[in-house]
């Protein structure tokens, strides 16, 4: 008898389900995978496309500013269509306008036609990811928001680790064809939304003392953020300059490949695993630390691409590399710190202003390195971006210290 109690072995606790063990949010990656598999094709493809048509430097610029204009115009609207029409009607009209322009754009390569179809994607793109985010916040628990946001993050990363860089390439030596009616595949996520709104739509909302029935005005749910959404604005300015005009910076398509899957690669890693960190460290002791890291990268970049005699071949993978460590874990941390900043019931619109945030900066690095490189080369226009990091890190510091004497 004491022998058996001796050898007995206590049954380990039993592990906390985590957010893959709810199915509502496997739905959410679905439908996030496909949306933004759709999105990753033509991020990079489309301005080439344009390009291939004749369009200018600038012109090429205005492909995605004009994507991400349009996309943040729809963010500001689609916190209000989740409180009038709900969740379903609203992910389902975002899916098709994603993925329903892509089977148009073979049809002609004139500058007016992409940039058309671009601002269309731009509506669909807006839902997708002020949705998703707000998905995330309805779904997962306080204390796995970071974890939870790491696996969102996943899987939009994911397909873009692998369809930014190949996009172009594909186009370059398959032909622009078949990459075009390929990132028609958010249409497949119409059944994933579909469900997943009908969940959202019958689950209700989180109770907070401080709510009222209807949502706030964004511009008052933005003010707190306002430090998170500057450090995020900063790094997706680089990171939308990079993605847009890596293929075009003078340099063989196989570098050009490996470069952007460094910083893809990278930025998918850190957006997934900093999600812990942040749940156990809080996200703001991160701002500064990746903001100097993004800005040696660019720099490395810069002289890179401007210096024909720098081993382009190693430098500019490797730091893309470093670069994309930042983008991918701002991505996660100022996320939440976002979500940190309000109310439960506020989650819609505060994950419309980092969206907003994200887009902007996307959109603005698309269209200023554009602008400058029309008037000379790539490599001084990557540099202003570097310097934008580096002139970040104060509000970065700012946002640490305010949130350390508020804890």
């Amino acid at each position: 008898m004491t022998s058996q109690l001796l050898t007995r072995r206590t049954p380990p606790p039993a592990r906390e389900p985590g957010v893959w063990a709810d199915p509502h949010f496997r739905l959410l990656i679905m439908m996030t995978g496909l949306g933004f598999a759709g999105f990753g094709l033509l991020l990079p493809t489309a301005p080439l496309w344009a390009a291939h048509g004749g369009a200018s430097e600038a012109g090429v610029g205005l492909v995605n500013a004009v994507l991400m204009l349009v996309t943040v115009v729809t963010q500001t609207a689609v916190p209000r269509a989740l409180h009038r029409i709900g969740w379903r009607p609203t992910l389902l009209v975002g899916m098709a306008l994603l993925g329903a322009p892509a089977l148009l754009h073979p049809l002609s390569d004139d500058l007016t036609t992409v940039l058309v179809l671009s601002g269309v994607r731009g509506v669909g793109f807006g839902v997708l990811t002020v949705c998703g985010a707000a998905a995330v916040a309805r779904l997962a628990a306080p204390e796995l928001r970071g974890r939870a946001i790491g696996a969102y993050g996943l899987a939009i990363a994911a397909p873009q680790l692998v369809l930014v860089p190949l996009g172009p390439w594909l186009a370059e030596h398959v032909g622009f064809g078949p990459v075009l009616a390929a990132a028609a595949c958010p249409l497949l996520a119409l059944l994933p939304a579909s469900r997943l709104g009908r969940l959202l739509d019958d689950r209700p909302a989180p109770a907070h003392a401080d709510d009222t029935p209807h949502p706030k005005p964004l511009a008052a749910v933005t003010w707190p953020l306002m430090s998170a959404i500057v450090v995020l604005l900063v790094i997706t300015t680089a990171g939308g300059a990079l993605i847009t005009f890596t293929p075009q910076f003078g340099i063989d398509p196989t570098t050009s490949l490996l470069s952007l899957l460094s910083l893809t690669g990278a930025a998918a890693v850190a957006r997934w695993r900093l999600g812990g960190f942040a749940d156990r460290f809080g996200p703001q002791p991160f701002f500064a630390p990746l903001l100097l890291l993004a800005g040696v990268g660019l720099g490395v970049i810069a002289w890179a691409i401007s210096d024909p005699g720098a081993p382009r071949e190693v430098l500019l993978p490797l730091a893309m590399a470093l670069v994309g460590i930042s983008y991918g874990g701002l991505q996660n941390v100022t996320l939440v710190a976002a979500f940190a900043a309000v109310p439960e019931r506020q989650s819609n619109a505060a994950s419309a202003a980092w969206n907003i945030g994200f887009d902007t900066g996307t959109g603005l690095g698309s269209l200023a390195v554009g602008v400058i490189a029309a008037g000379g080369s790539f490599g001084p226009s990557v540099a202003v971006t570097a310097a934008l990091c580096l002139v970040a890190v104060p509000v970065a510091l700012t946002s640490r210290g305010r949130a350390a004497r508020h804890q």
